[in-house]
């Protein structure tokens, strides 16, 4: 970066409109940066930004830019690769000597000028994270917090705390955007191979992680899960630490189920607290809230009471085993819905359902993610279904992809083993479940399946 971000006074967003995005605005105004930016339509996001102080423009022209925002020396330009780079005021900020860089480099600005906890991982990211920030909100050193999810105690992705020294950072792998970043503290929870379309290789993609380790500081700390492929190459000076449910520096002890809840006891170096309630009380959350709270045991900002509590109150993110129906408290129908896109999700979604309920009868739809994704772990997602009693599998969601010859959900559900399933396309959900009176149903997928849920309950019998 050419300029110190203290010297810049002005930032100007080009696609001001993403719910990332408005989360590093948020951070600038409150900062004293003079924030503006456009975006291509009008939305709800976008009006609460231009309430709060960022000038919002709808049109795409170069003239529309305003003066304050023109002189390359005082404003930093930030885009979203989404913006196609033709797009006029990108043209004339690249033609005109404007510093412009990616949201995820900006980030990395940020981790720079703080202590900065970043969290990376093919899945568990956006809980390990939101959990992190929430423990520090709810301590004494607070934090400013970009995250992947909305979380549900506050109703948002990013939390804002201009004096606090801490930041939280989801840190993403997807086209290498975490490289931009440099962690006090990175914690790295799983390294199952994901983003073939960007990697091609497995062996590419451990090596992006490998590669994010080298940036932690060398006063710093890597926590990363047990038993992972990845060989990490951390600098002279990181002390590394492992975790995992069972074992490891930092793992959980004395787990105890019972009605729906589930208490433990974290062990860490510096101690042990006990007696912990899990918010969201599913398996798969024990192990996250490990990695959690090992990441904040390891600064200043380490208050154990301040953890046994927000682990307790903390309500998880929307699309992360979020639940939309609990009938009877529990005793009746039961709607779950997770974000699970991966292979290894999907099957710690459903085996953290069927520990929840057991001897239920478990009803799962899948919605795949990515024609490439599905072409490349096709008999995985396969094997993981295999562990529904009843199997609802709709077309892929292509998302930024255009369909790969030969390549549909049925790759997936020829190979599924449970005798009962169907195989139908998205319009046809609701109606099919409907006749299908389940018991207990996860949706899954990281498509629009989420969208179909009011019409669902709305059909229940």
């Amino acid at each position: 970066m050419k300029h110190d971000i203290s010297e810049i006074s002005n930032i100007y967003f080009v696609g001001a409109g993403g719910i990332g995005m408005a989360a590093l605005e948020r951070y600038f105004l409150a900062t004293g940066k003079k924030v503006a930016g456009y975006d291509r339509t009008p939305t709800a996001l976008t009006d609460e930004l231009r309430a709060e102080g960022v000038e919002i423009s709808f049109d795409e022209n170069a003239d529309s830019i305003p003066e304050a925002f023109r002189n390359p020396e005082t404003t930093l330009v930030v885009y979203t690769p989404a913006v196609p780079e033709s797009l006029p005021q990108l043209r004339y900020f690249r033609n005109n000597d404007f510093e412009v860089l990616k949201r995820a480099a900006v980030l990395g600005l940020i981790t720079r000028n703080s202590r900065s906890l970043c969290f990376a991982g093919t899945h568990g990211k956006t809980t390990t994270s939101s959990m992190a920030a929430h423990i520090l909100k709810s301590g004494s050193f607070g934090c400013n917090a970009f995250l992947g999810g909305e979380m549900l105690n506050y109703g948002t992705n990013f939390l804002l705390a201009p004096q606090s020294a801490y930041s939280v950072i989801e840190a993403d792998e997807f086209d290498r955007s975490f490289h931009h970043l440099t962690p006090t503290v990175a914690v790295i929870t799983a390294t199952d191979p994901d983003h073939l379309d960007i990697y091609g290789t497995e062996e590419a993609y451990l090596e992006s992680f490998a590669r994010f380790t080298e940036l932690i500081r060398p006063d710093g700390a890597l926590i990363i899960h047990e038993n992972l492929k990845l060989k990490p190459r951390p600098q002279d000076g990181v002390r590394v630490y492992t975790y995992s449910r069972d074992s490891g520096d930092f793992h959980a002890g004395y787990v105890r189920r019972a009605n729906g809840t589930i208490t433990f006891d974290l062990i860490t170096p510096r101690g042990i607290i006990r007696n912990i309630n899990l918010g969201v009380p599913v398996e798969v959350n024990i192990e996250n809230a490990v990695a959690a709270a090992a990441a904040i045991c390891l600064t200043d900002a380490w208050e154990p009471e301040v953890v046994r509590e927000a682990i307790s109150s903390y309500r998880g993110t929307k699309r992360r085993f979020e639940t939309h129906l609990k009938e009877d408290n529990g005793a009746g129908r039961v709607i779950i819905d997770d974000y699970a896109h991966h292979p290894e999700e999907v099957r710690k979604s459903i085996e953290s359902v069927k520990a929840i309920y057991p001897g239920r009868k478990l009803t799962v739809a899948f919605q795949p993610h990515l024609y490439s994704r599905t072409r490349d772990f096709a008999p995985e997602f396969a094997d993981a279904l295999s562990g529904a009693d009843s199997l609802v599998l709709l077309d892929i969601y292509p998302a930024r992809e255009e369909p790969i010859e030969g390549v549909s959900s049925e790759i997936i559900f020829d190979k599924v083993r449970c005798e009962d399933k169907i195989l139908i396309n998205k319009e046809k959900l609701v109606e099919t479940l409907k006749n299908r009176n389940f018991d207990i149903l996860l949706t899954l997928g990281a498509g629009d399946i989420n969208t179909f849920i009011p019409a669902i309950i709305e059909n229940l019998h």
